[in-house]
């Protein structure tokens, strides 16, 4: 599957992301997304969009903002830089949420 990039730079897409109510803030956490004092659960959740970025000088620098969505309408975006997910449960939580998205593209 090709990535069509929609936004020139993080700030632009998450911005843009805003303004269609992707409001909250997550981070991972294990199996749940955070947003300030609130946990949901991540497989609550899909992939509506994502977009990945590259650094200059090193692809290494990766960073993703992934657009989530929950059947309930909780909706928000996540900024995960590749790698920077210490956490095993939560990369597997990613994993996942990537399986469910490729799967809805087909």
């Amino acid at each position: 599957m090709k990535q069509q990039f929609h936004y020139a730079t993080i700030t632009e897409a998450l911005a843009q992301l805003k303004a269609q109510g992707f409001t909250l803030d997550f981070t991972i956490e294990q199996n749940s997304f955070k947003a300030g004092v609130d946990h949901f659960a991540a497989d609550d959740f899909e992939i509506v969009d994502l977009y990945r970025y590259e650094g200059e000088t090193d692809p290494g620098d990766e960073t993703t903002v992934y657009a989530l969505a929950s059947a309930m309408g909780v909706k928000g975006t996540l900024v995960a830089a590749y790698g920077a997910a210490e956490d095993e449960v939560a990369v597997e939580t990613l994993k996942r949420l990537h399986y469910k998205y490729q799967r809805s593209k087909q």
